[in-house]
């Protein structure tokens, strides 16, 4: 007897593997859930504004979908993070990692390479609203006294405003990624850890470069 072979399609097999892991994500999805909400204790969230602020706790009802609170991370408020889960959604199985993420969002470089070299630099226009909603809200940490905020005015000092924009709006969606994906929990560390981490690595490249050309730093007695 003959046995009978079945066409499967590629979307067909996509869709088996998914329903398999789905006990796995049902599992860790829970044990995100069970979470309380984190108290909000900065005072810039904590005044009132009018305009486009909704009438109602929005975000405790994204803590209860996500079962993660994107507004821990500085810039992005519930406007902000209403906009980005209405565009992508709350579940990043879809993209292999952060990088695919971010290149979906099209805030990855667009750098024309042949021959390992750079040939030229372009950028890639884009009409999607998380991408915009992420370019706004990394420009509000130009006065943030936060460690993304001294990020953020150190790449602006350095690239330019337009480039320092897209590079923090590529470093917040990272963020909202590992937050959706893996349930990270994000702590602000402050401006004076960043300056004082990128004071230290300074320091070490200066002596890596004295040493090269054959000199000895020592640093000066207070």
């Amino acid at each position: 007897m003959k046995r009978q072979h079945r066409n499967v399609s590629a979307s067909a097999v996509l869709k088996i593997g998914r329903l398999r892991q789905l006990p796995y994500y049902s599992t860790r999805q829970f044990g995100r859930r069970t979470r309380s909400l984190p108290k909000e204790v900065r005072k810039g969230r904590l005044v009132k504004r009018k305009g486009n602020k909704p009438a109602f706790a929005l975000r405790v009802e994204l803590f209860r979908i996500t079962g993660t609170d994107l507004t821990q991370v500085d810039g992005i408020d519930v406007v902000t993070a209403t906009t980005i889960l209405s565009e992508a959604g709350w579940d990043m199985n879809p993209w292999k990692d952060e990088d695919h993420f971010v290149s979906w969002l099209r805030l990855c470089p667009d750098n024309r390479i042949s021959g390992n070299k750079v040939l030229g630099k372009g950028r890639l226009p884009t009409n999607n609203r998380a991408s915009i909603a992420l370019k706004m809200a990394a420009s509000t940490l130009r006065v943030s006294n936060t460690y993304l905020g001294a990020q953020f005015r150190r790449f602006r000092t350095r690239l330019g405003a337009p480039v320092a924009i897209k590079a923090m709006a590529a470093k917040l969606a990272r963020l909202v990624y590992r937050m959706l994906r893996y349930g990270m929990k994000y702590v602000d560390r402050g401006a004076k850890f960043y300056e004082t981490q990128h004071r230290q690595r300074q320091i070490t490249q200066l002596k890596w470069k004295a040493a090269k050309l054959g000199f000895h730093v020592v640093e000066a007695a207070a």
